[in-house]
């Protein structure tokens, strides 16, 4: 008896599936570590190398540039890893690189032991976003900061510099040093 052929998948036209192998440290070790630490002090240290990035930024390929007191600068280069079904960067990847250099404005301005997190953020997508805008640059600087709250800003460029997003962020701090 001649063996049946396999089934051919409905997908097969479309070519061979690709694949992204994604790495991460232990998150909670960083971050214990981290809370020692001032925020550009801990930033400093993920940009250069001597902790490792969040989990999120090895998902998306973000990597710190630039830190300074109330600025943070990531880049990223996406790929079609992140594309929606209409065959663009899903807006979700600009939205989590705009909250992230945003947050990370405030951070840079908090002492040891202070740690913040997002209230809310809004967002204005201005271009679209392939594998062929290069890489982007996202900006985030700090407009103010209170004792409670902190103000920040986000703008992501394309690689010819083109505005792609602008984002308003506020930020909870939250001192643990109390007990």
């Amino acid at each position: 008896m001649p063996a049946e052929a396999a089934p051919q998948s409905p997908l097969a036209e479309w070519g061979g599936p690709r694949t992204r192998e994604i790495t991460w440290y232990d998150p909670t070790a960083t971050a214990a570590a981290g809370a020692r630490m001032s925020g550009i002090d801990y930033l400093a240290s993920i940009r250069d190398g001597t902790f490792p990035g969040a989990p999120m930024a090895s998902l998306f390929g973000f990597t710190i540039a630039e830190i300074a007191d109330g600025l943070a600068v990531f880049e990223c280069r996406p790929d079609e890893s992140a594309y929606n079904p209409i065959g663009v960067v899903h807006g979700g990847l600009v939205c989590t690189l705009a909250d992230s250099v945003a947050g990370c404005a405030v951070h840079s301005t908090l002492e040891a032991g202070v740690g913040y997190t997002s209230i809310d953020i809004t967002i204005n997508y201005l271009r679209a976003v392939t594998a062929d805008s290069g890489v982007l640059r996202a900006t985030g600087r700090v407009t103010k900061r209170g004792r409670r709250v902190a103000f920040s800003t986000a703008e992501i460029v394309d690689g010819a510099g083109k505005t792609v997003a602008t984002a308003t962020s506020s930020c909870l701090i939250m001192d643990n040093r109390r007990g």
